[in-house]
């Protein structure tokens, strides 16, 4: 095998321990990488001795090393933020036909919407990106309150619809229930008829680090779908967090 060889079998097992959201064996990455078990060993243990996986001593599964989650917990900038997400964005896009967007928190309040994809409907959102919005009527910002990446605006909080939130108890409730879920919604607290959904891609530290929504008007997204739609962005950004070294609480004790 060249030298060659060895560097993209190497760079190609990185990636598939990266991407997994679950720790991977020795055994399953042969397979997954139709390689020998003996050359996918080797491979793994030159790996960690540079830091850039890991294996539990209880089982030998490996998962990223002390490198890659030392990166991702020095934060990564919006540039990276969108080249990550741009393929989840325009799968989910493809999945619902609704517009997707991309936010993350800026100082001052407020979320900054950084990349888009349109909706496939001449009745469509508007276009967000550049924008800035308070946290507690969008469903991005509660995303984006809820899991530690941003904090609401000191005073009183602004009503810009009949149902907008603006008792700090009853969205500190709705909080833990996004926290509990996983995603969040907004229904006609931004804009009288106006849906999101919102889900956070988390860091290594479990903080949210952008937060990705699906958005349209009422009549498409009626209160049924928005389960679905939920369920949707967050298998999304779960794979998304798990390249940027994030693992739930508990995953790959022994």
């Amino acid at each position: 095998m060249t030298g060659t060889q060895a560097i993209d079998r190497a760079a190609q097992l990185l990636v598939l321990v990266v991407e997994n959201e679950s720790s991977s064996s020795v055994g399953e990455l042969a397979e997954a990488a139709g390689l020998p078990k003996s050359t996918v060993s080797r491979a793994v243990s030159a790996l960690e001795r540079q830091g850039l996986v890991q294996r539990s001593s209880a089982r030998g599964s490996i998962r990223p090393g002390p490198v890659l989650l030392g990166l991702a917990r020095r934060g990564v900038g919006e540039q990276d933020i969108a080249e990550l997400c741009r393929e989840a964005l325009e799968n989910l896009a493809d999945a619902t036909g609704e517009t997707v967007d991309l936010a993350v928190a800026v100082p001052g309040g407020s979320e900054q919407y950084i990349a888009q994809v349109d909706s496939r409907h001449i009745l469509g959102t508007t276009n967000w990106v550049g924008r800035r919005l308070p946290h507690h009527c969008t469903a991005v910002g509660k995303v984006l309150v809820a899991f530690g990446a941003a904090r609401l605006q000191r005073g009183a909080l602004e009503r810009l619809t009949p149902d907008t939130i603006t008792d700090r108890d009853t969205l500190s409730a709705e909080l833990d229930t996004v926290r509990a879920c996983g995603y969040a919604t907004a229904v006609g607290e931004l804009e009288p008829g106006l849906v999101a959904v919102a889900a956070p891609v988390l860091d290594a530290d479990g903080r949210a680090v952008a937060a990705i929504s699906i958005s349209g008007p009422q009549f498409r997204i009626p209160s049924d779908r928005l389960d679905g739609f939920g369920k949707l962005l967050t298998k999304e950004t779960e794979t998304l967090s798990a390249r940027l070294g994030y693992r739930p609480a508990g995953e790959g004790a022994a």
